[in-house]
């Protein structure tokens, strides 16, 4: 069997998911990855297309599906999984979908990807993650504890929602040898990117977007050694935006 890390990371084809993909296997990592698109072509590293599992978080029954199949792949033990898939609709205009106006079947789905997959892969992971002595990292945002211009209702409380439960499986994973964190970012520079985003960098105290790579540093650090007594907090990425 390999003596590489495992990688588990959900959300990886594009923005900060890719970055990740690349910060890991720069440090020789397997990186397993999961989301809903085919493995993209043109993706770098060796060995993706191989390692790439196309599955539907917003569907419990394929998130099940998935966990087991990634249990096969595994070879018994998972040293990270990041929880990095996340899901924001917005309105035919393109504009925030707020309380009022979010469809419950949205909003649903919302949660399925940005909360429950989370806990679910976790859950179904134990074991691997128990033995390697693994790290568990969620990423939510900072829309999740603050109203934010873009970011939708839904989405915004699926991520203060995974940012509670990160704490209570800091709590649950920790006696296994298990640290459970999640990192928030604020505004990263992505093609996901919503238009009037360059009035908030104005208020962004280092004045500038983040980069994916840095928040793929941050992830790394949590999933190391370094990180060996960190368990249970939510790191801010976004340049002082929330002082």
């Amino acid at each position: 069997m390999s003596d590489k890390k495992t990688l588990l990371l959900t959300g990886a084809s594009r923005g900060i998911g890719h970055a990740t993909v690349k910060r890991f296997e720069a440090e020789n990592w397997r990186v397993i990855t999961c989301s809903r698109q085919a493995f993209p072509e043109n993706c770098p590293w060796p060995g993706g297309k191989e390692n790439h599992m196309q599955v539907d978080l917003g569907d419990p029954h394929d998130t099940i599906r998935a966990a087991e199949d990634v249990r096969k792949r595994l070879g018994g033990r998972l040293d990270a999984l990041v929880n990095n898939a996340g899901v924001s609709p917005k309105g035919p205009d393109g504009g925030r979908l707020n309380t009022l106006d979010t469809d419950l079947r949205d909003w649903g789905r919302v949660f399925h990807v940005n909360f429950f997959a989370p806990i679910v892969l976790a859950r179904a992971l134990k074991e691997e993650l128990q033995v390697a002595g693994g790290a568990v990292v969620n990423v939510t945002s900072i829309a999740g504890y603050r109203v934010h211009p873009f970011a939708g209702a839904a989405y915004a409380t699926s991520k203060a929602a995974l940012a509670a439960l990160t704490r209570e499986m800091a709590g649950d994973f920790g006696p296994l040898g298990v640290r459970v964190n999640a990192i928030a970012p604020g505004e990263i520079e992505t093609d996901i990117l919503s238009p009037g985003t360059e009035g908030i960098v104005a208020e962004i105290p280092q004045r500038r977007l983040g980069q994916p790579s840095e928040v793929a540093d941050a992830i790394y650090f949590l999933c190391s050694d370094q990180a060996g007594y960190i368990n249970g907090t939510e790191v801010e990425i976004n340049g002082g935006q929330h002082v």
